[in-house]
């Protein structure tokens, strides 16, 4: 087509994407072709803020790397992780549900570890936190042998991926569910942390005036043929930034109790322990589906000198 006005161009466009013979990609990139030139259009985007735009785009391809994953730090930094999440779970976004982001963290074998093992691998700072966690059905019914992998961040921050001065795979580990659904593991009770804003993600939360703080959270993903490989993070009630999470990723249903216990009234589950600890029990419903794992948003870790932390205060 020989373009003669700017509606020419989309109809132009549309008309070559109708050749793709796969229907659901067809279906997609025409969809997404109407909504981002409705977006030029509704914005008025000029010349220079297009190519600036281009520019962003490229430096988050350019901002990845083994350790960090700036494309999906920034899909959650728009609420689009959290929206896709919400849509496609919960009997397709009709009914609460126990999904969550995946986040840009999580690493594919982290170590199988016994039920009751703890997933401090190296020495790191923090309050021992016992946790008990149980999956089950849509039907109540518990849901026995699922993979159960694990992981969060130390108390400094900071992923062990991010954190040369941690061992590899500290504060993560995989388990089994029993006859019951039931997991339990050993941690440290975890802190809520800035995500990176050294790079494009930061400038746009910059630019609205927004923090960078993710509310304190464990996060689970639970694998077994025959359901939906279901992400999740179980979120600390006691955390100031729930309503204001960086990642949009706070929903009702994943707001955990992370329950105080001082070990003269009340013994923790190791015996040896003195002083305060907590503990934390959550309940995960896994729907029926296809069981299969994304591809790992990072495959390594960060060497070096530790990066350094900023935290952006949100402007009133």
């Amino acid at each position: 087509m020989i373009i003669k006005n700017q509606e020419d161009v989309t109809r132009a466009v549309l008309a070559e994407a109708a050749r793709a013979p796969d229907p659901r990609f067809r279906e997609i990139l025409s969809a997404g072709i109407r909504h981002l030139h409705a977006f030029a259009r509704e914005a008025r985007l000029t010349e220079a803020e297009f190519h600036q735009l281009c520019g962003v785009i490229a430096r988050l391809g350019q901002a990845t790397t083994v350790s960090h994953n700036e494309v999906v730090l920034a899909a959650g930094s728009l609420g689009l992780s959290s929206l896709v999440c919400l849509l496609n779970n919960g009997d397709n976004g009709q009914t609460e549900t126990t999904a969550n982001l995946m986040g840009p963290f999580w690493r594919m074998d982290s170590p199988a570890t016994p039920n009751g093992g703890s997933i401090v691998r190296s020495p790191t700072p923090g309050d021992p936190v016992f946790v008990n966690a149980w999956v089950r059905d849509r039907d109540g019914r518990p849901v026995a042998g699922a993979e159960v992998d694990v992981w969060h961040s130390s108390t400094e921050g900071f992923y062990e991926n991010q954190d040369p001065s941690q061992g590899d795979m500290n504060l993560r580990g995989k388990f089994v569910t029993d006859e019951n659904g039931h997991i339990a593991f050993r941690s440290i009770k975890p802190a809520g942390y800035p995500i990176p804003v050294n790079g494009p993600v930061g400038e746009l939360i910059k630019a609205q005036g927004r923090h960078n703080m993710r509310p304190a959270h464990i996060h689970f993903m639970i694998y077994k043929p025959g359901f939906k490989t279901q992400f999740s993070q179980v979120y600390s009630s006691d955390d100031p930034n729930l309503e204001t999470d960086v990642q949009f990723g706070v929903t009702e249903a994943l707001v955990g109790r992370y329950v105080l216990h001082d070990a003269a009234s009340e013994p923790a589950p190791d015996p040896s322990l003195q002083g305060k600890w907590y503990s934390l029990e959550h309940h995960f419903v896994i729907e029926p589906g296809e069981a299969r794992l994304p591809k790992p948003p990072i495959t390594g870790k960060a060497a070096g000198e530790r990066p350094a932390l900023t935290v952006l205060e949100r402007r009133r």
